[in-house]
């Protein structure tokens, strides 16, 4: 029986070399000369766990993609798996000492990820209510659980991994979440989204379980191969399996369905047959009333038939007389029939004509509207404009008044701080003359005590003019001490004022220093001013060039009021008043046919209105009459220079 380990192999061990995992999990390579011996065992451990977090999470896609349903908690590959990654965040992990014992749980950690993640917060909520958790083990086993089923496991914990200032004070500093292989760890949970689970945390007893890894399901051998084979050809039947059940489900529940039709129907079918008895008899009361009807209805028939008969004759010599009178009545009627057509035909031209002209009025009523609109939109914006015109004036003439009053302040503190160091500079010439003073009292005390030395030496032999020399020596100390301390208390006076003239200096300082930021506001508010008048400029161009158009828009809306008041001011003369033309005075007939002037409104004949020119109220050239059109000439050759 051979056995093959995923993602690593074996070199002779004569070379003494380390198995070394590839990247993607796969079969390794030997480095010859780096046995493990020579390596940190921390970095030994993070390797190990690396590659097995590879491993198992590798094997439970490819497992759960062939198994093609959703993953339950009993599914083994999927157990493996939390158990690695337990392990995988139980590696590096702090001792916190308690009371009773020392606790090392990774509950901690992954608490912290509500603060971190706030889709986190359902998750931990979650986890704190279930009622059969009661260490942190176990809550933290259903919070790995819940985040595989919510897909956010990466998510999560590359939050965890971004902040490791938080991370460190759970994890020592080689332990696996804290170096290069925790964030490889995290990019392949993002893998795991593919994989949808099921699994049921309430009734799992999680605080008592056993986190070991099984690595017999990494290892491949003859009979695991014959295993897997056989275990797909079961998978296969139990699907089939299934099948048939779901299809003998809904087999029977089809043949209860018919079952109660069938009851449906039978009852129906009874009462149609009670309904049928009642029709029949129904049908036979029908039946005589009918014979009776019948009967009546012959007699009916003979008196009827006497009837027609007299009727007839009547009917003859009325359709005789019907005849001789529609002659004549067709005849008339031929002529009105005509004359009708005629009237219909001119109704109709004058109905087009009125409907063309209804349209133009709306038009012009729509385009008087639009300008309308325009115009006070426009007004609007002018008046917005000049409010904000009248808004940079004013703030303007805020800044030049606050400038104003900067620069006089400005001033006013120069004129302080000149005084203040006047003042300075007098008080550094009294602190001079006072320690000169001072050391002249020391040199006179000196000479003093050289004196009184002297003086006691010849005391003996001059002792009464001693005495009286001491006594005045004496009172003269006194004196001296007095000016001292005089002296010395006006000093602490003069040091005090320096530090209060100090301070105000300080204070002066900030003064100046915040006018020169004034001073770089009001430079900056200078180029928004400056790029404000530049914009109100070209506004005022716009506002120029708006009130041009505006102007124009004007014209056109006198003319077309012209033109409309042209059309109202015409009168619109009715066919049956007009009998004779204007202009050649001849009277209209069918040959000769009435035609309106759309300038005057008269109505003329064919030969009088056969000219076309386009109005101010239509742009399409329309019928005129000769008068008109002679008058629409002479207007236009006027007006062209």
């Amino acid at each position: 029986m051979t056995f093959q380990v995923w993602g690593w192999r074996r070199e002779d061990a004569s070379q003494a070399s380390a198995w070394v995992p590839d990247a993607e999990g796969g079969r390794g390579r030997a480095m010859p000369g780096k046995t493990l011996a020579t390596k940190d065992p921390t970095a030994v451990e993070r390797a190990n766990l690396l590659n097995m977090a590879k491993l198992s999470i590798k094997g439970l896609i490819e497992s759960a993609l062939s198994f093609g349903r959703t993953l339950d908690s009993d599914y083994p590959p999927l157990q493996q798996f939390f158990v690695v990654m337990e392990h995988c965040l139980k590696h590096g992990l702090k001792v916190r000492k308690s009371f009773l014992s020392y606790n090392k749980t990774i509950w901690g950690p992954l608490e912290l990820v509500e603060k971190l993640h706030p889709e986190a917060e359902e998750i931990g909520a979650s986890v704190r209510d279930l009622p059969g958790l009661k260490t942190p083990l176990g809550r933290a086993r259903a919070w790995l659980r819940l985040a595989l089923m919510q897909k956010k496991m990466a998510d999560y914990l590359r939050c965890l991994i971004i902040q490791r200032d938080l991370f460190s004070e759970f994890y020592e500093y080689h332990a696996l979440m804290m170096e290069e292989e925790g964030a490889v760890i995290v990019g392949l949970l993002v893998g795991l989204n593919v994989i949808d689970a099921n699994l049921c945390v309430k009734g799992e007893d999680l605080d008592s379980q056993v986190g070991v890894i099984d690595f017999s399901m990494y290892l491949k051998n003859e009979e695991d191969i014959g295993n897997k084979e056989r275990n797909v050809q079961i998978a296969a039947i139990l699907d089939q399996k299934n099948y048939v059940e779901e299809l003998n489900r809904q087999l029977n529940s089809t043949v209860s369905s018919l079952h109660s039709r069938v009851d449906s129907l039978e009852k129906s079918n009874t009462k149609l047959i009670e309904e049928l008895a009642i029709a029949k008899n129904n049908i036979i009361k029908l039946q005589e009333e009918n014979h009776q009807l019948r009967s009546e209805n012959k007699l009916i028939l003979m008196k009827t038939q006497q009837h027609l008969e007299v009727t007839k004759v009547d009917v003859e010599t009325e359709v005789q007389t019907y005849k001789h009178s529609r002659q004549g009545l067709d005849e008339m009627y031929s002529e009105a029939r005509r004359q009708l057509r005629d009237e219909s035909q001119l109704r109709q031209d004058v109905e087009n004509e009125l409907a063309v002209q209804v349209s133009m009025k709306h038009e012009i009523e729509l385009a008087m509207k639009l300008l309308e609109k325009d115009i006070h939109e426009k007004q609007d914006t002018l008046i917005g404009l000049r409010q904000q015109l009248e808004e940079v004036k004013a703030i303007n003439i805020e800044m030049y008044q606050k400038l104003q009053g900067s620069e006089d302040g400005l001033k006013e503190k120069n004129e302080i701080i000149a005084r203040l160091e006047e003042k300075t500079s007098k008080i550094t010439a009294a602190m001079r003359q006072l320690e000169q003073r001072l050391q002249q009292a020391e040199k006179a005390q000196m000479e003093a005590e050289a004196e009184d030395e002297k003086y006691l030496q010849e005391c003996l032999s001059k002792s009464d003019s001693l005495q009286k020399q001491i006594s005045q020596k004496e009172k003269q100390l006194v004196q001296l001490e007095t000016d001292l301390k005089i002296e010395k208390e006006w000093r602490q006076t003069l040091q005090e004022d320096l530090q209060k003239e100090k301070d105000a200096l300080s204070h002066l300082r900030n003064e100046t220093q915040q006018m020169a930021s004034l001073k770089k506001e009001f430079l900056s508010l200078q180029d928004e001013n400056q790029q404000l008048k530049k914009i109100c400029h070209e506004q005022e161009q716009a506002l120029q060039e708006l009130g041009n158009k505006l102007s124009e828009s004007k014209l056109k809306i006198e003319d077309i009021k012209e033109a409309n008041k042209a059309l109202q001011g015409l009168v619109w003369l009715k066919d049956k008043e007009a009998t004779h033309c204007k202009l050649c005075e001849k009277e209209f007939s069918l040959s000769k046919r009435k035609h309106h002037c759309r300038n005057c409104g008269e109505i003329f004949c064919n030969a009088c209105s056969d000219n076309e020119l386009p109005l101010p109220s239509s742009p399409k050239p329309v019928r005129v009459c000769d008068s008109c059109h002679a008058m629409l000439i002479q207007r236009c050759s006027s007006n062209v220079p």
